[in-house]
This record gives C-alpha cells, sequence and structure tokens, in this order.
C-alpha cells in the first residue's frame, strides 16, 4: 500500500520520527489525555483491586494506542503504516526482552545456588545501618560506571542490596530509590553507556566533552542525593545488631555459605567489563549458577523437588521459594524466574504499541514541535526541552526516543541562539535518561520494578538523583551558570 505523501521520516540512529502535516496540536494530545487520565483512574481508584487479571495498566496501553490508530484515520494515516512502527517499537526491545528473561533466570539459579543469600550474608556484617542508603547510592554508582549499564547494576548488585535493606528492616522503597540514584549517576558518567553516546550524537558533540560538561549538573545532583540519604539513615528505625545475628544464623543454616560463591558474580561483571554482549554475560552467570547449585546446595535442591536438575529447571523458568525458621527471610529467599518476567514483558509490549501507533501518526513529532514554538528565550529553550524528554519518556515509553527525538527537533533551535551542543546533549540526558525509569510504563520503570520487586510508586520520591536533576538543569539554565556560547548571538 502507498504510504501517505504527507508523512516524512528522517533516519537517526535507527529511529524515525514521523511528521504528518495534516494532524494538529489537539488532535496530538488526545490520546495522551485519554491514557493518562485512565492511567490516573486506575491508580487513585482501582490499584490492588484483582481484575483483569493484574494486567490493566497492559489493557489502558493497548486502548491509548486504539485512540490513536483513530485519530491517525481522521488524518489519512493508513493501517499499514502503523503496523510498521509498531513493528519496529517492538523490534526495538526484542534484546531488552530477552535480557529481561535471562534476569528472571538469573535471579532465580542466584538464589538457589545460594550467591543471594552469600550477598545478604556478608553483606549484613559489612554494611552498618547507619550508612546503608549512601552506601547503596554509592555501591551502585561505582558498578554502573564500570560497566555501564543501570540494568546490570540493579540485576546484580542491587538485588543483593535489596536483600539485606530488607534483612535490615530498612523500607524496600528507600533502597530502590538509592541503588536507582546511584545506578543512573553511573549510567549517566560511563563512556561505556549506550545513551552517553547517544546524547553527544544527537547533539553534534563529542563523548567526552559531553562528559565534562554533563559533570557541571550531575555532581551537584549526586551530592545533594547523597545528604539525603545521610539524614535518612541516621534517622531511621531498622531491625538492629540483635536481629541481625539471627538472620546470619538462620542463613547459616538454611544455605552452604562459602566466599566461593562470589566467582559467579565476579565472572559476569568481568565480562561485561570486557564488552561481552549482556545476553552473554547473564546467561554465563545462569549457567555458572546452576553448575555451582550442584556443587554447593545439593541440599537445597533436593528439598524442592525430587531431582536436583528439576530443581534448576524450575529455578529458571518458574517459581521457587525456600523456606526457613525467618518468615522475613521466606519472603526474600523466593524468586519468580522467567514466568515472574511476564508481567514486565506485556507492559513493554504493550507500551510499543502504544508510541508506535503515537510515533507513526506524527503525534511524537507535532507535540515536540509545540513545544519548540514556545522557546523563545534561552530559559524556555532550555525547559521546551526538558518537557519535551519528560512527556516522550511517558508517552512513547522508551529513553531513547526521549533523546533521539529531542534531539533532532531541538538541535537547530540551540544552534540559532548560538549554544554550544553540549548544552543539548547535557540536557538530554539530565531530562531524558534519568526521568525514564521513573515512568511505570516505561521499559526502564517496568524493568527497574520488576527486577527490585519494587513498584515505581514506591521508590519515586526516593529516586532523588533522577527526579532532581531536570530540577538542577533548569536552576543552571534560568541562572545562566556554565551556559557555554558558541558565538554573540
Amino acid at each position: 500500500m502507498q504510504e501517505n505523501k504527507n508523512l516524512s521520516e528522517f533516519d537517526i540512529e535507527d529511529q524515525k520520527i514521523i511528521e504528518n502535516i495534516e494532524l494538529n496540536i489537539w488532535e496530538a494530545i488526545i490520546p495522551v489525555v485519554f491514557l493518562m487520565s485512565l492511567l490516573a483512574y486506575n491508580i487513585f481508584f482501582v490499584e490492588g483491586q484483582e481484575w483483569l487479571g493484574g494486567y490493566t495498566n497492559q489493557l489502558i496501553l493497548l486502548l491509548g494506542g486504539g485512540v490513536a490508530a483513530i485519530v491517525g484515520f481522521f488524518n489519512k494515516v493508513s493501517l499499514m503504516v502503523m503496523i510498521k512502527e509498531i513493528f519496529e517499537n517492538l523490534k526495538s526491545v526484542f534484546v531488552p526482552i530477552m535480557i529481561l528473561f535471562l534476569v528472571g533466570a538469573l535471579a532465580g539459579t542466584w538464589l538457589v545456588s545460594g550467591i543471594i543469600p552469600a550477598m545478604v550474608y556478608y553483606g549484613l556484617q559489612v554494611l552498618n545501618p547507619a550508612i546503608f542508603l549512601p552506601a547503596c547510592v554509592v555501591i551502585a554508582a561505582i558498578i554502573s560506571i564500570a560497566t555501564g549499564s543501570s540494568w546490570t547494576t540493579s540485576a546484580t548488585v542491587g538485588i543483593a542490596l535489596i536483600g539485606i535493606g530488607e534483612a535490615l528492616g530498612i523500607s524496600l522503597g528507600m533502597v530502590a530509590g538509592a541503588v536507582i540514584s546511584g545506578a543512573y549517576f553511573g549510567d549517566k558518567m560511563s563512556p561505556l553507556s549506550d545513551t552517553t553516546n547517544l546524547a553527544p550524537a544527537m547533539a553534534g558533540t563529542d563523548l567526552f566533552t559531553h562528559i565534562r560538561y554533563m559533570s557541571i549538573t550531575t555532581i551537584p545532583s549526586i551530592i545533594i542525593t547523597l545528604i539525603v540519604f545521610s539524614v535518612i539513615s541516621l534517622n531511621i528505625d531498622t531491625t538492629g545488631n540483635a536481629d541481625v545475628s539471627g538472620l546470619l544464623e538462620t542463613i547459616k543454616n538454611t544455605f552452604n555459605i562459602t566466599p566461593w560463591l562470589f566467582v559467579v558474580p565476579l565472572v559476569v561483571i568481568a565480562l561485561i567489563l570486557t564488552k561481552t554482549k549482556p545476553l552473554i554475560a547473564l546467561g554465563a552467570g545462569v549457567v555458572l549458577a546452576a553448575i555451582f547449585a550442584f556443587v554447593f546446595q545439593s541440599d537445597i535442591l533436593g528439598s524442592l523437588s525430587s531431582s536436583n536438575l528439576t530443581s534448576i529447571i524450575n529455578s529458571i523458568f518458574v517459581d521457587t521459594e525456600i523456606v526457613t525458621d525467618n518468615e522475613k527471610l521466606n519472603e526474600l529467599f523466593s524468586a519468580g524466574g522467567m514466568k515472574g518476567m511476564l508481567w514486565t514483558i506485556y507492559l513493554i509490549a504493550c507500551a510499543m504499541v502504544f508510541g508506535g501507533i503515537m510515533d507513526a501518526i506524527g503525534a511524537l513529532a507535532r507535540i515536540t514541535r509545540a513545544l519548540l514554538s514556545m522557546a523563545t528565550t534561552i530559559f524556555g529553550l532550555f525547559a521546551s526541552t526538558v518537557f519535551s524528554c519528560l512527556g516522550l519518556n511517558a508517552i512513547a515509553s522508551d529513553q531513547y526516543l526521549a533523546i533521539v527525538i529531542p534531539g533532532k527537533m531541538f538541535k537547530k533551535a540551540f544552534d540559532d541562539k548560538g549554544l554550544a551542543p553540549e548544552n543539548l546533549s547535557r540536557t538530554l540526558e539530565d531530562s531524558g535518561t534519568v526521568t525514564s525509569v521513573l515512568i511505570p510504563w516505561n521499559t526502564c520503570g517496568a524493568y527497574q520494578s520488576s527486577v527490585l520487586g519494587v513498584s515505581v510508586a514506591e521508590y519515586f520520591v526516593y529516586a532523588i538523583f533522577n527526579w532532581l536533576s531536570p530540577f538542577t538543569t533548569l536552576f543552571f539554565a534560568a541562572l545562566h551558570i556554565k551556559i557555554k556560547h558558541v558565538t554573540s548571538k
């Protein structure tokens, strides 16, 4: 079928921005208003109630996509164009979905092999409750800088820190917020990060200029985050040392705890540092954990099933629960395997359907251009870029689109005002990369909440670095601090 002549496509980093001259701004926001209204209704009036099998958000995203399609039909966008964009969006998240499956398998095998219990066991002895939350930020930041991946950080040390925090009686929302804050700081500042390479490519600057310039707003944000978490750590009640000693005894009696178990996570991190593909690195982690389970935890495997091999296979694919004499540890020592990731995968797929249709009908480009038209001053330009990134994280449900589309749309505007391209690349990261995790139906929000076992609503307030970063970049822009010009315009 011949595509509509009113649609034009621009290839950028394997992403496409589609414009439709027949679509006005009011039509473009109809699906957004519909989606946000239903999501708000679900959050405030339905959340927690068992209906539609727990897949309410997924259905809402599909309904929003349906409304967007109707708007598209009225504006001469063919069904084939929409299907094509949906397919492209789904294709773009194939690898993340495979990673999610492997993370589920990793959680299950790392549990039955004793790796997660060992991390909790030794972590309880090392991490003092008084410094636990800022320590989470620092540990996650170091791993994320080294690996260039907030996702990998959460799937490895993040899971362990959540377990330690739960054993200490610290709010999981606080722990998850601290882990995510550190992980996204490291993700932003690491030259190995895909988003850290994508942002300067879109803005027209080089990687290390971008990282140096980004540190101007990123370092103050992480310092404030550390101060806040330090204050919180000093003023929260924990279960105390007596309870911790009891937990240590229970873990030691249930599992065969040995430092040799740390070989597996160290191998996974080493593979990632050597730029091994995540699928291979995480797959190796699953296989090694399965082997270690046979070697070190034969009693655990025997208690779970009549066959040790069946216990391993179950840990990879379905639910696994290890019962101890401590109720708190029973909740910690359970994993859903690949099956536990299905809800998140369905959410991501439905979000890609909605985002694909919105892109196909030209709504994403139209909304971004509307924001650009309001940028009459330098601060207005920065503010428009920030709101465009935030909006696309919510509408397109993908952090890469939240970088690519504003990067393309605003590049000329920054140049026209005589602003160096690193101003744009920094703003894209400060508002596009880090806020993706604050949207429940965004691929990043869905992933982090699923891996850490903490809902976005629980950790939102405590993901201090993530929601503070856009405010920091706007503050610097408003006071004209470190805004680099290339001409006298």
